[in-house]
């Protein structure tokens, strides 16, 4: 079927479709609103009821806002009743006397306030350190055994004694020696080249290369022992009730041979008792002279060297002396060496307030 045709919109009829009632609404809407709220009064309210003269002192706003933070904070009141907490008072706060006697008066309320109440329980201040002496810890004293200036022996002056001169020289002859000897009896450096002939390529080949007749020997010893093996017959024999408590008591009485001679092992020992204790009182008495020889060692090693400071050690300087034919007796015949930093600068290596170095090679 088909559709019906709409009928005209020109008709009466269909202008009460399209009349619009949006003031309408507006109007009804707003005048119910004036009525809960009360405004629909105003315009027939005189004027005194509606304004007036405030005739009172006007506070400024500063002081209004000084009032307010006056007031304590809640987290402030929670620290005031801790007696061991001191809370940090506003940063706005004037810095008057008044004001600050004010807080004083406060904080002593609130701390007699948090006392009364805290009487049942009794508080201790752990970090009052009131009648408590602190011993200051003794610092290891960082001197040395060496002294700053050492004297050297009198065979190295400009006119020293025949005697401390010769020994003196025997001394310095001696120290030379002493690192010769150290070179030519050392380790032998590793040679950057090993010394040999050179393998030619064809002979390369050869010395891998194998007869064969060994192998062939350990084959047949290989294959002889698997035919004897095979050839045997494996036999098991029954084994008796009597064999079995032969084993038991051979077994019981091995036991009792091993707890009899524990036994006596241990009265052995009880006997020995005054021998070992002896012997503890000797091991200690020996442990004591050790550890006496170990101190008195190291403080001789302080005292001719340094401890090791770095990664190398300490070299002394050589002993400055004279030669024979160098004696002259006076000092202005005496030939001029400096000496003085070198010195000073073994000495602070030798006290161990510098690190050693290696002794570094001139450059050509």
């Amino acid at each position: 079927m088909g559709k019906t045709a709409k009928g005209s919109r020109k008709g009466k009829k269909a202008w009460r479709a399209n009349i619009k009632t949006d003031d309408i609404d507006e109007y009804f809407e707003k005048t119910t609103k004036d009525s809960l709220s009360g405004a629909a009064s105003l315009p027939s309210l005189p004027s005194d009821s509606l304004f007036y003269v405030d005739k009172s002192t006007d506070i400024p706003v500063k002081r209004k806002i000084e009032k307010k933070r006056e007031k304590v904070l809640h987290y402030e009141s929670l620290l005031q009743r801790n007696p061991f907490v001191q809370p940090v008072p506003s940063s706005t706060l004037k810095k008057s006397k008044k004001k600050r006697k004010e807080i004083l008066k406060e904080k002593t309320e609130t701390q007699n306030a948090s006392k009364g109440e805290d009487s049942a329980t009794t508080l201790h201040d752990i970090w009052n350190e009131k009648g408590e002496v602190h011993a200051k810890a003794k610092k290891k004293s960082s001197t040395s055994l060496i002294p700053a200036v050492e004297v050297e022996p009198p065979g190295c002056s400009f006119n020293p004694p025949f005697e401390a001169h010769q020994d003196s020289l025997a001394r310095a002859v001696a120290d030379e020696m002493q690192k010769i000897y150290k070179k030519e009896l050392g380790p032998q450096p590793v040679p950057p080249t090993v010394t040999g002939e050179i393998v030619a390529e064809e002979d390369k080949f050869f010395l891998d290369a194998d007869d064969g007749n060994e192998s062939d020997v350990e084959e047949g010893e290989g294959d002889v022992g698997n035919e004897l093996h095979a050839q045997r017959k494996v036999k098991t024999k029954m084994v008796t009730q009597v064999e079995r408590n032969r084993r038991a008591r051979h077994k019981e009485q091995l036991k009792a041979e091993a707890e009899a001679e524990k036994l006596e092992n241990l009265n052995k020992e009880i006997d020995s008792l005054p021998d070992i204790l002896k012997d503890i009182a000797k091991e200690d008495e020996e442990k004591h002279r050790r550890h006496m020889r170990r101190v008195v060692a190291k403080q001789e090693r302080l005292k001719a060297a340094p401890p090791r400071l770095g990664k190398h050690k300490f070299e002394p300087a050589p002993l400055q002396v004279l030669l024979t034919e160098e004696i002259s007796g006076s000092l202005r015949k005496l030939k001029g060496c400096c000496t003085l930093a070198r010195d000073r600068f073994k000495s602070l290596e030798k006290r161990g307030l510098l690190v050693p170095k290696a002794k570094g090679r001139r450059r050509k």
